[in-house]
């Protein structure tokens, strides 16, 4: 059983050290192939069925590279204000994992297709940060490996693995931040809003879904802190494959009260990948870090060079996206938003879901609210991100229009999301599925009204009387009767004509 690490009291890190932040980012991306095979680039799949001689790293097999994961990565670069290299090339960077069928990785090393850009980084209270980008390099990805027997999936107490190469080889875009300093109290903060801009920025470019529960976007968080009168970094820890925001702002933050108390207690921080439990926000001690020469990079025989033209980088930069933070401020000021608002739609993570929603014909009024209440509820409940969850914008926008239709009460359109994000199909296919639709027919809501004031005589007297506010008693027990799928505003005026009120 692992021993609880000692913690020092967050205030007291931040008054006795200054945390250094460096962020890796990795991206898988959305072509249709892997980096260097013709192997289909899809998540899931029976295992070890998206995997070829190339792939698994057969004798004789020899890679091609992507042409579409080329254009990619240089798209990436541009918006992330890199340089883009005139010259570049692939390296193999040797190491045995059972999840790497050739033992080594093709990767690139101190020849990055991109490298010294910056992305400006605004936090929760409207405070801008410029990350500064170190690189943003191409490589593939490894398979999986699945540990058997043990409690925690890992693979301590476990009785067997098994492995599954249909990720091995698929496309990686590894972008690396310079070291990021200045941030004191605010550093978990800053690296949440890092990851998630990079994201959001992703996402508008169209090269990744950018899915961190399926692992196409992971973060390693390198941590250290330097004593206040220090000259030098102190020694980093590297916690890998992060899988969501909330997990990488916990990390970070768990990371320093650990590595502080262990400075304070004249201890030294070990240089070590570790491991994030997401259960109760800890880390755990993984493999000693290597460092570039324990790699033994040297350049891929069988990669020629990449040498993009300057021309063909220009057109790439023609086919940038408005930039995500552009962006925000242009639908601040379409859809007349105080700074609050904006920020509490940047909070949950809904300002690109309800602009998505808009553009599939929704109001903006309508899209925030079911992004921001119902929906962000939802994903509170199942621990995800908003995007994560099961359900798109233009299916949210047709929930919208079947409202507006009057096809679908508010009730019922709750009930329609929720099947939807039960994997039940389409708005529409619910509808029909769960049998939704809005009684919409007179002669029917009649026959429920005139049941409902002859049950209740007592309030028809009173509505005769008067008291017109007495049909609300009506009008609920009509909207039993139809199971919700009544318009109340029309039973209520059919109420009032049947009572001559």
């Amino acid at each position: 059983m692992t021993a609880v690490a000692d913690l020092m009291d967050y205030a007291e890190v931040i008054e006795r050290f200054d945390p250094v932040l460096g962020l890796e980012v990795h991206t898988e991306l959305n072509t249709n192939t892997k980096m260097f095979c013709g192997c289909e680039n899809v998540f899931g799949g029976e295992p070890n069925t998206h995997v070829c001689p190339t792939c698994l790293g057969l004798p004789g097999a020899l890679p091609v590279v992507n042409g579409k994961a080329v254009e990619s990565a240089i798209r990436i670069g541009l918006a992330l204000n890199c340089q883009i290299a005139d010259w570049c090339r692939f390296a193999r960077k040797n190491y045995f994992y059972p999840d790497m069928p050739k033992n080594f990785q093709t990767s690139q090393y101190d020849e990055p297709i991109a490298f010294d850009g910056y992305l400006d980084v605004t936090l929760d209270d409207g405070e801008v940060v410029r990350v500064e980008i170190e690189r943003a390099h191409m490589e593939e990805d490894t398979g999986k490996s699945l540990h058997v027997g043990g409690a925690t999936g890992r693979i301590h107490g476990a009785d067997h693995s098994l492995l599954d190469y249909n990720r091995a080889g698929v496309p990686l875009i590894e972008i690396v931040t310079k070291p990021i300093t200045g941030t004191g109290e605010r550093a978990p903060e800053v690296a949440r809003a890092y990851v998630n801009t990079l994201r959001e920025l992703l996402r508008a470019l169209g090269v990744s879904d950018v899915r961190m529960d399926q692992g196409s976007l992971r973060c390693d968080a390198n941590v250290s802190l330097m004593a206040k009168d220090a000259k030098e970094f102190g020694t980093r820890t590297e916690t890998k494959n992060v899988n969501s925001l909330r997990s990488v702002e916990r990390a970070v933050r768990y990371e320093m009260t650990r590595q502080g108390a262990l400075l304070a207690a004249g201890g030294k921080v070990t240089q070590e990948t570790r491991h994030f439990q997401e259960a109760d926000g800890t880390t755990s001690a993984g493999r000693t870090k290597e460092t570039a020469e324990d790699y033994r990079y040297f350049p891929e025989p069988d990669l020629v060079p990449i040498a993009p033209s300057r021309e063909w980088v220009e057109e790439l930069r023609k086919t940038l996206p408005e930039q995500p933070a552009e962006r925000r401020k242009r639908i601040q000021t379409e859809w007349d938003l105080s700074d609050a608002e904006l920020r509490d739609l940047f909070n949950v993570g809904a300002v690109e879901l309800v602009a998505a929603t808009v553009e599939a014909g929704a109001s903006s009024k309508e899209a925030r609210g079911w992004w921001v209440a119902t929906l962000a509820q939802e994903a509170n409940t199942r621990g995800v991100e908003l995007a994560e969850l099961p359900i798109t914008p233009a299916q949210v926008a047709e929930v919208i229009g079947l409202v507006s239709s009057g096809e679908l009460t508010n009730k019922l359109a709750k009930e329609v999301v929720q099947g939807v994000l039960a994997g039940e199909g389409s708005p529409r296919e619910v509808v029909e599925k769960r049998g939704l639709k809005v009684v919409s027919d007179d002669s029917a809501l009649l026959a429920a009204v005139d049941e409902a004031l002859a049950a209740q005589p007592d309030i028809a007297d009173k509505i005769r009387g008067g008291k017109v506010q007495a049909a609300g008693a009506i009008v609920g027990a009509v909207m039993k009767a139809t199971k919700g799928q009544a318009d109340a505003k029309r039973v209520r005026e059919l109420i009032i004509e049947r009572v001559g009120a």
